[in-house]
C-alpha cells in the first residue's frame, strides 16, 4: 500500500514549471478533466523553441507587431521569442511559479496577474493568446466580459490573436453522431485540475469553442473575426480585430 499523501497546493502548475526549469527534465504534470481520461504532460513542451511548436503557433508570432500581450505566458517561450525579435512584450501569467521562471528565462517585462483585472499601464497593438488561450473565459456566458475588457486594451488599429478548439469530436457516438445535452451547458465548457508530484492543484473551468460560435460573439460585440489556420485536429488560430 502506498503512504503517499496529495498536497493541495494553489499553484501546483507554477511549481512544475520551476521543477523543470531547474533541472528536473523528466518532470511531468497529471492533468485530470471531466470528459476524458487522466494524462500525463510532459513539461518540456513549455520551454519548446520556435523550431518545435506547431505550425499554429509559429504562425501566431508571426502575425505580432507592435507591443504584445502575452496572456498566459506560461514558461515564457512566446514571448521569449517575440522579444529576441525586437518586439515589446509584456508576458502575464496568474501563477507565481510561471512568473518566477519566466524572469529567470531573461524576459524584461512580467507580470503576475489577471487579465481581466490587472491594471494595464498603457494599450497594446497585439494581443496574443495561445495554447487554448480563450480558455480563461471559463464559460461562454462569460464572453462579453472578454470583449469588453480586450476593447480596453487594443490600440487603434490593434488585434487578439488567438486560438481554441472545436471538441466536439469527444462526444462522438460510433456511427459518427455526437450525444450532447442542448439544455445543459456549452459543450465547450471543461473542469480540469493540474497535478505536479505530490501537490494536487485546485480545480478551474476552461473553455474551448467552435470557431463558428465564437465569430458570431466577436461580430455581436464589434469584433472582425477571422480564420487564419486550422489543424487536421479541430485546433484553429482566428484573429480579431475593432470593426
Amino acid at each position: 500500500m502506498s503512504n503517499k499523501k496529495s498536497i493541495i497546493c494553489k499553484d501546483a502548475y507554477g511549481k512544475g514549471l520551476q521543477a523543470w526549469f531547474d533541472g528536473q527534465r523528466n518532470a511531468k504534470f497529471t492533468v485530470w478533466c471531466d470528459i476524458a481520461e487522466t494524462e500525463k504532460w510532459e513539461i518540456g513542451v513549455f520551454f519548446r523553441t520556435y523550431k518545435e511548436m506547431p505550425e499554429l503557433e509559429k504562425k501566431a508570432l508571426d502575425l505580432c507587431k507592435g507591443r504584445v500581450l502575452d496572456v498566459g505566458a506560461g514558461a515564457g517561450s512566446h514571448a521569449l521569442y517575440l522579444q529576441d525579435k525586437g518586439l515589446a512584450v509584456d508576458a502575464l501569467d496568474i501563477s507565481e511559479g510561471a512568473v518566477d521562471v519566466m524572469k529567470r528565462r531573461g524576459i524584461g517585462n512580467v507580470i503576475e496577474g489577471d487579465f481581466f483585472t490587472y491594471a494595464a499601464s498603457e494599450k497594446y497593438d497585439t494581443i496574443l493568446m495561445l495554447m487554448n488561450g480563450i480558455g480563461i473565459v471559463q464559460k461562454i456566458d462569460w464572453l462579453h466580459l472578454f470583449f469588453q475588457r480586450v476593447k480596453t486594451l487594443l490600440n487603434e488599429g490593434g488585434r487578439v490573436i488567438v486560438d481554441s478548439s472545436n471538441i466536439l469530436y469527444m462526444y462522438e457516438e460510433e456511427d459518427g453522431s455526437a450525444v450532447i445535452d442542448l439544455n445543459g451547458k456549452y459543450y465547450g465548457e471543461v473542469e480540469y485540475r493540474m497535478d505536479y508530484g505530490k501537490m494536487r492543484g485546485e480545480k478551474f473551468n476552461w473553455l474551448f469553442i467552435d470557431y463558428d460560435t465564437f465569430a458570431e460573439y466577436a461580430t455581436r460585440f464589434g469584433f472582425v473575426c477571422e480564420k487564419v489556420y486550422e489543424d487536421d485536429h479541430y485546433l484553429y488560430l482566428a484573429e480579431l480585430r475593432l470593426v
